[in-house]
């Protein structure tokens, strides 16, 4: 475990500055829901408030037939600084049919969509029956094989259905991140064993369920890093001063990549360049 002592284990003379005190610039969030019904009332100021707060680009989530619909149509809106996925979560995977199928085959041809998910398996909730999730999974990876896109994996509580599906595609898929990545070491070992990329969220900021990850992202190597918010899912609880309501949003990115450098005994700003760096590589932005 890295020693949350404020220190850079690659330089031990220089600390690891507060959040506060540390502004930070062209940060690329990964996930953000944008398209949930909470940021219509003031969408324009959620995506001006993510500038003001060094927020570069962000990846709006697809995670239905229509919510990828709408995730293309905001990037549409704003290209340069949205790009879209699209996929089914496994919560809606019982929803997923011949037409779906077709819908996100044609989704994922445009240039502005930049993966494909939010796909995977969900054994947590099981919205879902797990056959019906894994039938949606593979038909997904399928699309992904075709197309050529990388991946925007879920995975909770299903790690052994989860690997054994994503072995089965081995070589015909190329990219992929596990993208709110709040497991147990085993499970990362796993997925770095296979080249995917991280993806880390606010759940590191959870004491009551996250302290775990503070031992684990110093595992996770600086190429395959990546950082989120999962907006407007999962808000910082250690945020200071805390906000009036529970809404995540994309400004707060800032906050996880400091949580995220702490951790792994680096300052906010390297952790920024690197998290950003395999994003634009990963998602193939310009």
């Amino acid at each position: 475990m890295v020693p949350l002592s404020g220190r850079n284990l690659h330089n031990p003379g220089f600390p690891t500055m507060p959040a506060a005190m540390t502004p930070l610039h062209d940060l690329i969030d990964i996930g953000a829901n944008l398209a949930h019904e909470s940021f219509r009332a003031d969408f324009d100021a959620v995506l001006e408030r993510a500038r003001e707060h060094g927020v570069a680009r962000i990846i709006v989530t697809g995670a239905s037939a229509g919510g990828s619909r709408s995730a293309r149509e905001l990037a549409r809106a704003q290209p340069g600084f949205l790009h879209a996925t699209a996929g089914v979560h496994p919560h809606h995977a019982i929803e997923y049919d011949e037409g779906t199928d077709v819908l996100l085959r044609e989704i994922v041809a445009d240039p502005l969509v930049v993966a494909v998910g939010e796909t995977g398996l969900d054994y947590h909730r099981n919205y879902s029956p797990r056959e019906a999730q894994i039938d949606a999974f593979r038909r997904q990876l399928a699309i992904a094989a075709d197309c050529g896109k990388p991946l925007f994996l879920h995975q909770r509580d299903a790690h052994a259905d989860f690997l054994a599906c994503m072995d089965a595609f081995s070589g015909r898929i190329g990219k992929a991140v596990v993208h709110c990545f709040t497991g147990e070491r085993e499970e990362l070992v796993a997925y770095l064993d296979r080249g995917w990329y991280i993806g880390i969220t606010g759940w590191i900021c959870d004491e009551r369920r996250g302290l775990h990850l503070r031992e684990l992202v110093p595992l996770i190597p600086a190429d395959r890093l990546m950082i989120e918010t999962d907006a407007p899912y999962l808000l910082p609880r250690d945020l200071d001063p805390k906000p009036s309501h529970r809404r995540n949003e994309p400004m707060y990115l800032a906050h996880v990549c400091a949580a995220v450098a702490h951790a792994r005994g680096e300052h906010p700003a390297a952790t920024a360049a690197a998290t950003s760096a395999n994003a634009r590589a990963f998602f193939g932005l310009a």
